[in-house]
């Protein structure tokens, strides 16, 4: 009785007293348990040797044997790499361009040119990584490229690009700038927006140059946010952009030294060899691997900078 009184009925009252807010909560909360928690059961078959015709709870237990095969191959370490060298590349661009734009972009002191300019940088955002590979194949097709047809035109021979597999990596990171480099400058806009216009007017008054007001206050202010979104970044470190690297990769082989991440890799396993299981454990590896690294930068991020970490 005491037991209910002391847990039972403040939750009772929490709720009942925050119940619309709750209720407008209730949407996100369903959507994380239907496409966040429920998938997880699906990791149980990273220990099985999953059929279809047995199901989940049928098919026969074989422990850790699907990560011995993993890990026993000669791939786990390329794709592994690949994976963390290609995001860091994504995180340090995206964000790095996203705070150049979004600087500029507060510069400007023309509205209509603003918003106009603003709309255009954000515009790449909404194209469909589709449209995306159609546009990188017309830019770098050794035949019919744009950039193999203005090299013949100034005298040099075309480059084999999809043939090329050490350039791409550096090709996905200026796609993939291009791409969300408008998206993120949105969310530090609205940071410089936040950011009170007394401090600027301070440093007018001691004479500061507007280089020295970007360099002293605006982006002081603006590193806690840089460090949140690079923490999130960081924490999907091992999750490769499947949707980019796919439509534009597709199944090159000869790309596969550089391009070729543990999502592409897991996806290839299941649709070529239809091993649900093998599939799985390598969605498991990448999951623990995920969760470490953000436990270390957040407890990094802590010592360096308290205010600036995720928990």
């Amino acid at each position: 009785m005491e037991r209910r009184k002391r847990f039972g009925w403040p939750i009772v009252r929490e709720l009942s007293r925050n119940r619309y807010l709750y209720l407008l909560a209730l949407p996100g909360i369903a959507f994380l348990v239907v496409f966040a928690y429920m998938p997880m059961l699906g990791h149980l078959l990273a220990f099985q040797n999953y059929r279809l015709s047995d199901g989940i709870w049928g098919s026969e237990w074989v422990g850790f044997k699907n990560f011995e095969f993993f890990f026993n191959g000669k791939d786990w370490l390329r794709v592994t790499l690949n994976t963390v060298f290609l995001n860091a590349l994504f995180l340090l661009s995206g964000l790095g361009s996203a705070v150049v734009l979004a600087i500029f972009l507060n510069e400007i002191r023309n509205r209509l040119f603003k918003r106009i300019t603003q709309s255009f940088i954000f515009l790449p955002y909404f194209i469909s990584w589709l449209v995306v590979s159609m546009m990188a194949l017309t830019l770098f097709s050794t035949s019919e490229g744009l950039i193999n047809r203005a090299l013949a035109a100034l005298g040099y021979e075309g480059v084999d690009w999809y043939l090329s597999p050490g350039v791409w990596p550096y090709i996905l990171t200026v796609i993939s700038a291009w791409k969300m480099a408008g998206y993120n400058s949105i969310i530090f806009l609205a940071v410089i927006t936040g950011i009170s216009a007394e401090y600027y007017e301070s440093a007018r008054i001691e004479g500061a140059s507007r280089m020295q007001q970007m360099l002293y206050i605006t982006l002081p202010l603006m590193r806690p946010t840089v460090m949140v979104l690079a923490l999130l970044g960081i924490g999907r470190i091992f999750y490769g952009d499947f949707g980019m690297i796919y439509a534009i990769i597709g199944d090159n082989g000869v790309l596969f030294p550089t391009t070729d991440v543990i999502d592409t890799y897991a996806f290839r396993a299941l649709r070529q060899l239809g091993n649900f299981s093998m599939s799985s454990a390598v969605i498991v590896y990448q999951s623990c691997m995920g969760l470490v690294t953000i436990l270390i930068f957040n407890a990094i991020a802590r010592k360096v900078d308290a205010d600036s970490r995720l928990f």
